[in-house]
């Protein structure tokens, strides 16, 4: 093995033609099912499986492809859901364009499906949808009718055709080792997560205008933790941290205890969760299956989904994540002044809930 086909992770600044591991991600913009259908044998979500339509047969064809194009490239893992995919591609060495040419050539490849698709003959068509043509068959059936398209019309005609994949690709190189398992294991839970979405949408629908003491929050989640009866804080203090940091960790460890015993008797727990202690606190309801309420710093993107634990949490009935502000896709970090204030707004919250709900919580539709 020579020195560049040792593992080697893209490190934040490196040129994007190195060595590197890059999470590529190619999505319908307009959400249509057109790559696969979700099957959910038995109502079981652990066991979900996408059935691929031609079309997402040949992107899948098409991206396996690349090393034949650019050798310096391994498709390591990829999963294709019924409007997106997601691909972890390995440049072993040193690319001669880079992995954004190399990128935007396979889009250009799949736009090209995607236009045969969208005019494909009613014959080829009708086979596909009944059945009478093999999936394999019917993949062959559109890559040969998308090869010769061009050729038949002008080029303006072309491309007037609808393309599908208007988006060029979102390419995020990694910079840990710790990224491609955690990355892999990510892309092989898409289809259980959607399909647990599927099941139960009432825990993952973005809720709008929901009114508390004064505040207008977003949730994602149970809202029927809103009428529990007892709520507690969870806000660790800098100053036990700096204590424990000094070797008196006891008042620390006590009030950390205290606020898993609350939840054991039936409290309610209320937090942003900020601090490493407080998500240690979080990740001990997460394991105990406590109902938890969060504040999260940022609002709901389109399509949103909790993350790994939380997210089963959440399809658990078990969590209600609030947030008093709108998504923010540039925003990266919290800030200080959103600390201060979500840990305000948590103590408010409690204080309200436990005092005269009817009158200041509305929950729009009920």
């Amino acid at each position: 093995m020579t020195e560049h086909e040792k593992w080697q992770w893209q490190e934040p600044g490196r040129a994007w033609k190195g060595v590197g591991l890059y999470h590529i991600t190619l999505t319908i913009p307009d959400r249509r099912p057109l790559l696969g259908t979700l099957d959910i044998p038995d109502g079981d979500p652990t066991m979900t499986a996408v059935r691929r339509t031609p079309l997402g047969n040949s992107l899948v064809d098409c991206l396996l492809d690349i090393p034949n194009h650019h050798p310096e490239v391994q498709v390591l893992h990829f999963c294709l859901m019924p409007d997106h995919l997601h691909a972890v591609l390995y440049v072993r060495r040193t690319m001669p364009t880079g992995i954004k040419g190399m990128v935007r050539g396979f889009w250009q490849g799949v736009k090209k499906l995607g236009r045969a698709s969208s005019i494909i003959p009613n014959d080829i068509r009708r086979n596909c949808q009944e059945g009478t043509l093999g999936l394999q068959e019917a993949t062959r059936n559109l890559e040969v009718f998308a090869e010769g398209l061009k050729g038949q019309m002008s080029d303006e005609a072309y491309y007037n055709l609808y393309p599908v994949f208007t988006e060029m690709p979102f390419i995020r190189p990694m910079g840990r080792k710790a990224q491609l398992p955690n990355t892999i294991r990510y892309i092989d839970m898409n289809p259980q997560r959607l399909a647990t979405k599927r099941l139960k949408p009432g825990f993952f629908r973005v809720q709008k205008g929901i009114e508390i003491g004064g505040y207008s929050f977003d949730s994602v989640g149970n809202v029927a933790l809103l009428h529990a009866e007892y709520y507690d804080v969870v806000h660790v203090r800098s100053v036990w941290v700096k204590a424990a940091e000094h070797g008196d960790s006891q008042t620390l460890r006590d009030y950390m205890n205290s606020c898993v015993l609350k939840a054991r008797k039936g409290v309610v727990m209320v937090s942003p969760f900020i601090s490493q202690q407080e998500k240690q606190v979080m990740q001990v309801l997460i394991n105990e299956q406590h109902p938890f309420i969060l504040l999260a710093d940022n609002g709901f993107r389109d399509y949103y989904k909790p993350s790994d634990a939380l997210f089963d949490a959440c399809a658990a009935g078990r969590v209600l994540i609030l947030s008093p502000w709108p998504y923010d896709a540039g925003k990266r970090h919290i800030s200080r002044a959103d600390c201060v204030n979500l840990n305000k707004m948590a103590e408010e919250f409690c204080k309200t809930m436990e005092t005269d709900y009817d009158s200041m919580c509305h929950v729009p539709g009920t």
